[in-house]
């Protein structure tokens, strides 16, 4: 489709050292979070959909373009790399004008484009100042305003968070939503796993060069048949609760929480046992919340990479 990022069997090695491999993707406008560890391919699949690497096999589109075409595709793709690269002596000002005039667009254009870009993330007072003595969060906010300042339609960020204190996290994840609201693609990474949980339309989890999982944290949550749901219940009577739920073949363990206030308990069926809350809800036992633990992020990634299970 015209308005989405397609990877169709995609793979990148260099040389026998496996990058991405078999890749089959279909991103929709919206905001994307690739979660992995180091190695995982993260930057692999970001360099790949920006044209910064060409794959080994299979092809890309980016919303109906190929980064083959690269003087039309880099006009609608922008690109913030996780680390620093900047010409010698520049200030904020001249590093994102510099690259509007590679467009071949005009001196009065550049500069608008580039002074509205810079009070976007907020840098306006520190502008005219060298990068050199820049924070890590303003030249994180200094290379942000470099990928916005052409107006993408697809916007691709490596560790965009990374170094920023928490009043500006938060205007710069609103935004984020801001532009992934108009329609357009915002791809990023990010280790900041609760974060991801809160900005992200859906989740691409990657390990050891593969796409392991994709789509809502609760669609790929269901993915995961072999692997029992986890359900935090609070309660006045934990005991008396632990023993009805006992009675049913989809639950498959319950443990008294830590503090005595309630049961952690492991169902091969969270729609059944839902079901089963709302009768026992409706009968003589106090429950206060039901809550799943494992609803985000970071316990996903977790069941599907074989790392511990999560606590809360």
């Amino acid at each position: 489709m015209d308005n989405e990022i397609i990877f169709d069997n995609v793979s990148k090695f260099y040389g026998e050292v496996l990058g991405v491999n078999r890749v089959a993707l279909s991103i929709p406008p919206g905001i994307t979070s690739l979660v992995g560890p180091n190695g995982s391919g993260k930057t692999t699949l970001m360099n790949l959909m920006t044209g910064l690497i060409q794959p080994t096999r299979g092809s890309i589109t980016v919303r109906g373009m190929s980064p083959k075409d690269p003087e039309n595709f880099f006009r609608t793709v922008g690109y913030c790399s996780q680390f620093d690269s900047y010409p010698k002596g520049f200030t904020g000002y001249q590093f994102v004008y510099s690259f509007l005039r590679l467009f071949g667009i005009t001196h009065a254009e550049a500069n608008d484009k580039a002074w509205a870009a810079i009070q976007r993330v907020g840098l306006e007072e520190a502008a005219k100042r060298k990068i050199a003595g820049y924070s890590k969060g303003m030249r994180q906010r200094i290379k942000l305003a470099q990928a916005l300042s052409s107006d993408p339609q697809v916007l691709v960020l490596d560790e965009p968070l990374n170094g920023l204190d928490p009043l500006v996290r938060a205007e710069t994840i609103a935004l984020f939503r801001e532009f992934a609201t108009a329609g357009r693609h915002l791809i990023l990474s990010s280790h900041v796993l609760h974060e991801v949980d809160i900005i992200s339309d859906q989740v691409i989890l990657m390990a050891a060069g593969y796409v392991v999982a994709e789509g809502q944290i609760r669609a790929v949550r269901e993915e995961i048949e072999d692997h029992p749901m986890q359900i935090l219940i609070r309660c006045q009577q934990p005991q008396r609760l632990a023993s009805r739920l006992f009675e049913h073949d989809h639950v498959v363990e319950v443990k008294v929480h830590s503090d005595g206030g309630g049961l952690l308990v492991k169902t091969k069926s969270a729609d059944r046992f839902y079901l089963l809350m709302n009768e026992i809800a409706a009968g003589n036992i106090d429950i206060e919340t039901v809550a799943p633990v494992d609803d985000d992020v970071n316990s996903v990634y977790g069941y599907l990479i074989g790392s511990e299970e999560p606590t809360r």
